[in-house]
């Protein structure tokens, strides 16, 4: 199946840059992009389906990395069925496993930890509530588990892991079990901050992850209890080649902070934001467009940066496809716009007055997921898909 996307106003390809997509058309043959240029060049007649974005704006689908799944559309800790698809209609196209702890009776033993990071993984490649593409099974690190074990998870499918949750005495003692993890291939995330549930650590500093060196600050800007101002400083300046993940259920001050000081480095690839949902904080299917809305309007970020550190810089730090739009990627893309009654005109302008972009279609693996989200306002444009 062929799919066109035509009259796009402004876009963003997910490069760190923040550049647009290099027309105001693309084509989708089958899942990925096979054509961008100008929409006089596209023969509507000749697609099964077409997108008359009609001057809306088009930006590759968020990318959550920090989601709490277990198996299936199902959170335990909420007790919410559904809230993927929820989520959809909030702009997410892919989310990333932050460990299934929430899993009731979770085993913690090493045969248990990788049993359930690996059926995670399985069960997910064959199932996309929505449309929505899950990355499950991050593997709950634990004291026994053995360079061996993370090369098998590896070749199982499993390619994440979670610090800050298993049977170490001290969070300094999570570095050789991280490092034999990242050697594995594994991208690792190590919490951060305070602790979250019961069974966390009672807190991870800067210090401490500076020493465990994971790929990934998780919710660095506080699961929820956030790291001090000097613990802020130290982990941007001295991390350097460690991602920083600002979450939704964090505190936002400090996210704040920690963007400002990033950028004063030139970091702003380190830059993710995610939601760390569904936890105590709840189910929250905008979640990533407030958290952009949050650091364009009262922090540091443009609106292009933000939509960069919800999309591209997160498939460049997990080697995941679906942030970038481009010739030959998987077509996961939003049309967006300023939303209805807005005083701004796009919608980057709206992220930048804090408002929350209209999602007004959502399109994973070059199709058509949803045509109106019902979380969102009502675009300003009158975007329309054929056949409706």
């Amino acid at each position: 199946m062929t799919l066109a996307v035509i009259n796009i106003g402004e876009s963003h390809n997910g490069s760190p840059e923040g550049d647009g997509v290099g027309g105001d058309a693309l084509v989708c043959d089958g899942e990925n992009i096979a054509w961008i240029g100008a929409s006089f060049d596209v023969d509507v007649a000749a697609h099964e389906v077409v997108i008359d974005a009609a001057g809306a704006t088009v930006v590759p689908g968020l990318i959550d990395s920090h989601v709490h799944t277990t198996f299936g559309d199902y959170t335990p800790r909420q007790q919410t069925v559904g809230f993927l698809e929820s989520y959809l209609h909030g702009g997410t196209t892919r989310t990333l496993s932050a460990s299934e702890v929430h899993v009731p009776g979770r085993p913690t033993d090493r045969v248990g930890v990788k049993a359930l990071a690996i059926a995670a993984a399985r069960c997910f490649q064959n199932y996309r509530p929505a449309g929505i593409t899950v990355h499950g099974g991050s593997v709950i690190l634990e004291p026994d588990l053995t360079p061996e074990d993370f090369r098998e998870l590896f070749e199982q499918g499993v390619h994440m892991a979670k610090a800050g949750f298993g049977a170490f005495a001290t969070a300094m003692d999570y570095a050789p079990t991280v490092a034999a993890a990242r050697a594995a291939g594994l991208v690792v995330m190590c919490h951060t901050g305070g602790g979250s549930i019961p069974g966390s650590q009672a807190k991870i500093s800067a210090e401490a992850l500076l020493a465990i060196r994971p790929n990934v600050a998780g919710h660095v800007n506080g699961g929820p209890t956030c790291l001090s101002d000097s613990e802020n400083q130290l982990i941007v300046e001295e991390g350097r080649d460690i991602a920083l993940q600002l979450v939704h259920a964090g505190n936002l001050r400090s996210a704040i902070d920690i963007a400002e000081r990033a950028l004063a480095l030139g970091d702003r690839h380190r830059i993710l934001i995610a939601t760390d949902t569904p936890t105590g904080t709840g189910v929250i299917p905008l979640g990533m467009l407030r958290t952009m809305a949050e650091l364009v309007s009262l922090g540091p970020l443009s609106p292009r940066q933000a939509v960069t550190a919800a999309t591209g810089s997160v498939s460049a730090t997990y080697g995941v496809e679906g942030g970038r739009l481009e010739v030959g990627s998987v077509a996961d893309f939003l049309v967006i716009d300023a939303p209805l009654g807005s005083a701004a005109d796009d919608a980057f302008t709206a992220l930048g007055r804090g408002d929350l972009p209209a999602v007004a279609c959502v399109v994973t693996s070059g199709q058509v997921r949803l045509t109106r989200s019902r979380n969102t306002p009502p675009p300003t444009r009158p975007v329309r898909v054929f056949p409706a």
